[in-house]
This record gives C-alpha cells, sequence and structure tokens, in this order.
C-alpha cells in the first residue's frame, strides 16, 4: 500500500530482534492480553481526538505506553467475521466467513487458532466473554485452543445483568468453561474479575499466559448502573447509557491494568487494544468526523481504536502505516519466534517494521472489505474503492479525504477499473460464503456496476 504513512512510523525498541527473539524459559517469555471491544465508535476514545470528547482513563493509558495505529482496521464491518479473521491471522472469506450470520455455523474447525498456537507454546489460554464463532459443542473455545472459558457463545449482544437462559438457547448462557451459570452483577464486571482471577492464578504458577478479553460492552442492549448513567447529561438519554457504558467499561479495563501491574507484569505484557468494527447507530456511538455506522464499508464502519503495548520493548509512538485486525497474530508470532504453518495463506502481516519505521515497501499493497458481494471495498495506498448499497463504485483519496465527501470516480476512471480489478482477482481466491448466501451468493455482482 503506497502511503507517506511509511515515514511516520517511528520509535526505538531497544532489545527486540523479532526474528530472532528466543526465550530460554516461560518466566521470560511476554504475557498477551487481546482487549476487544464492541460496536465502540472510532470517537468513543479518549486517545482518538484531541481534544478528547470522551474521557477513558484506563484505554488512554494504554495508549500513552504504547503504539497508536491511526490507520487501524477490522477486517470486517460486523462483529463474528473480524474476529474470525483475528484468532486465525487469515481473510476470514479464505474460510466463507463473511457476515454475521456465518457465526451460526461457526469458525471452521480446520482453522488453527492463536489459541492453538499458544497453547503449544505453552501458554495458559483463557477467554472471557463473546465467543461468536459458532455455538454447537464442536465450535466451543475449550476445543479451539481455550483453557478457560467464561462468557457467552453468540450471538450479537447479551443482557448485562440477567444471566438466566433456556435451554434450548445454551448459546445465550454465561458459562464457566462447559457450565451454565447464574451470577449477579454487572457482566462487564464479572469478566474483568474472571480476568483478573485468571491472571493472578497464572503468573502465582509463573506460567506465561494468553488473555483474550472481548467484552460484549458497549453493544446493546443499552444498559448501565444508574449512578454511572447520572454522569453524563447529554440531552440524549441513549447515548448517556452509551457513554455510562464506556466508562464501565474502561473502569473493567483499568482494573485489568492495575492487576498486571500489582503482579509485576505489566512492563513484559503485549496488549492489544482495538474494537470489532465501526461504532453502531443503535447504540448512540460516534465515529465522526468518519462517515457511517457499522454495517458499512465507510471508514465510519471500518477505522477503529487500535492500540498495541508492550512497555518493556516499545516506546509510546504514533503509526500511521494502515494495519488490519489479522495482523495481530503475526505480530504475536514474530515476537515469541513462532514460525507459522505452512499449509495456508498468511495475510495478516509482522506490525513491527511498520512500528519502527523500517518499511521498505507498505505492509499491505492492499487491503479488502466483503460482504458477501452486497458491498465491498479495497483501499490501496490512498486510494479507496467503494461498492455501495446502490451498486454503484465510489473512490476517496483517503489521505485527502478521510470523510469520504469527494467521490472521484469520475475524474479517475482507470484507477477505478484497476481497483476493481485488484478486487476481483483477490475475491475469486476466496471460498463461496458458508452461511446464508441468499443476499448475494457468491456471484459476482460488478458486471454492471455504474460510477457515481
Amino acid at each position: 500500500m503506497k502511503s507517506s504513512a511509511l515515514k511516520t512510523c517511528l520509535l526505538t525498541m531497544p532489545g527486540l530482534a523479532m526474528a530472532t527473539s528466543v526465550y530460554p524459559n516461560s518466566e521470560q517469555r511476554p504475557n498477551i492480553i487481546i482487549i476487544l471491544s464492541d460496536d465502540q465508535g472510532n470517537a468513543d476514545a479518549g486517545f482518538q481526538r484531541s481534544p478528547a470528547t470522551i474521557s477513558t482513563p484506563a484505554i488512554d493509558n494504554i495508549a500513552k505506553s504504547g503504539v497508536v495505529f491511526t490507520n487501524g482496521y477490522a477486517s470486517g464491518y460486523v462483529s463474528s467475521p473480524t474476529r474470525a479473521g483475528l484468532l486465525t491471522g487469515r481473510y476470514q472469506q479464505r474460510f466463507g466467513f463473511y457476515t454475521a450470520s456465518d457465526s451460526r455455523q461457526g469458525l471452521p474447525l480446520n482453522e488453527i487458532t492463536l489459541a492453538d498456537m499458544l497453547q503449544k507454546e505453552g501458554y495458559r489460554t483463557g477467554i472471557f466473554g463473546k465467543w461468536h464463532l459458532g455455538i454447537e459443542a464442536a465450535y466451543h473455545p475449550l476445543k479451539r485452543g481455550f483453557q478457560d472459558f467464561y462468557g457467552f457463545m453468540g450471538h450479537g449482544g447479551h443482557d448485562y445483568y440477567n444471566f438466566s437462559c433456556q435451554e434450548e438457547k445454551n448459546y445465550e448462557c454465561i458459562m464457566r468453561n462447559y457450565t451454565p451459570v447464574n451470577d449477579e452483577g454487572y457482566l462487564t464486571d464479572i469478566l474483568a474479575k474472571e480476568a483478573c482471577s485468571f491472571i493472578d492464578v497464572n503468573v502465582s504458577k509463573k506460567i506465561p499466559f494468553f488473555l483474550y478479553l472481548p467484552f460484549n460492552a458497549v453493544h446493546t442492549p443499552l444498559q448501565a448502573p444508574e449512578e454511572d448513567i447520572k454522569r453524563f447529561n447529554t440531552g440524549d438519554r441513549n447515548r448517556d447509557i452509551q457513554l455510562a457504558m464506556i466508562y464501565r467499561m474502561d473502569l473493567a479495563i483499568g482494573k485489568v491494568m492495575n492487576t498486571l501491574k500489582e503482579k509485576g507484569v505489566y512492563k513484559n505484557t503485549i496488549i492489544f487494544f482495538l474494537s470489532d468494527n465501526g461504532g453502531a447507530k443503535a447504540s448512540n456511538a460516534n465515529n465522526l468526523p468518519l462517515r457511517d455506522f457499522k454495517q458499512s464499508v465507510y471508514e465510519g464502519g471500518l477505522r477503529v481504536p487500535f492500540i498495541m503495548s508492550w512497555p518493556s520493548k516499545l516506546k509510546p509512538s504514533v503509526c500511521n502505516e494502515p494495519v488490519m485486525s489479522f495482523d495481530i497474530l503475526p505480530t504475536i508470532c514474530s515476537a515469541l519466534n513462532i514460525k507459522l504453518p505452512t499449509d495456508r495463506v498468511y495475510d495478516g502481516k509482522d506490525m513491527i517494521p511498520a512500528i519502527k519505521g523500517k518499511l521498505k515497501e507498505p505492509l499491505h499493497e492492499n487491503l479488502f472489505w466483503d460482504c458477501n458481494n452486497i458491498i465491498w471495498a479495497v483501499r490501496e495506498g490512498n486510494w479507496k474503492l467503494v461498492y455501495n448499497k446502490k451498486a454503484a463504485l465510489e473512490l476517496y483519496d483517503i489521505e485527502k479525504d478521510n470523510i469520504e465527501s469527494v467521490n472521484l470516480a469520475s475524474q479517475f476512471p482507470d484507477r477505478v477499473a484497476d481497483m476493481k480489478a485488484t478486487y476481483e482477482k483477490w475475491r475469486s481466491e476466496m471460498k463461496s460464503p458458508m452461511g446464508d448466501s441468499k443476499k448475494g451468493g457468491n456471484k459476482n455482482k460488478t458486471s454492471s456496476i455504474s460510477l457515481i
């Protein structure tokens, strides 16, 4: 991806040699944490805007101590596809995972997850929160590389107070491993408590851990403690609740960070924070000035808060190189000197060279999004081509116009044609959709596209 961003990812990383990192014993290996928020708006984190439009001190502290990716993207325009790409390091479309409905079928069993890899390396692997990658027993997290699970299988949101469930819908149950539980409290708080306990246990045993913390916050339903809601007075009750949910999630993240510090492992823990897609209109999220919301391939549906922190190795910096959520897996594997399997394509890339400003070429020549041909987009350098819901193509210069307000398609028809051909070639290499394909199937509908 040709971009001036190559010149702006700069920091010093003393002692970091990613390709040759060797950890002679488990005590020296870094712990891994991925914190995934749900439907959080691009502007709904303090570090994302100056001046800040919201206060999120715990998230902001991660940003202050780490690397902020200004062009950080989710690989999906909705939740489940992004999670599939995140845990596999691959375009989820390679295994037919295009839409949220594909989560009902589940992450294909022949896909290797990050948890599979890390467990093999001696890490204790735990997930606390929303799975959303299969509801049948064969797709349970404990069969996909995780050793500890507290949360729910899917879909979408979950009540933050009511943990009861119907037997015929056991995927809605809050479960500890395979057993439904009926705890009391606010779900965001409980997930943080479970995560902190997981850290405590494994540090005491001197076992390196992989903690995956996919909050269901701030996904609907809009629910928060009343005392938190009263902190806000925007004139919009729903927005006040959304802000209270973010506030509560930030407190939860702060507890996790404090536990790391109390146990003396904070500096040698690799931490990622990001959202699974752009903020949702239904939950009054704020993506401004970016265009649109979740379920869209405009920037507001794809560009997300995105941070990497590793205090013992990374100094605070800003990286403008475009990165995607599936880059996290290869970055972790590179840091741990784990070789990726050679029997499949990995689309994700190690982000460390981008962070160090040592790229000799773009990290990604192109980035693609595809929602089963209903809408799609491709970014190439500063250019982004969008196939919209009206079956028309739009072209934007993202560096000059990140709000996607000036459609340049009619001015650059050759570029449109080239990028469309690039997308079609990529799409031909992807697998047919495995879920509900009634709205688009695997037929390429771009032959009759118009320019608007």
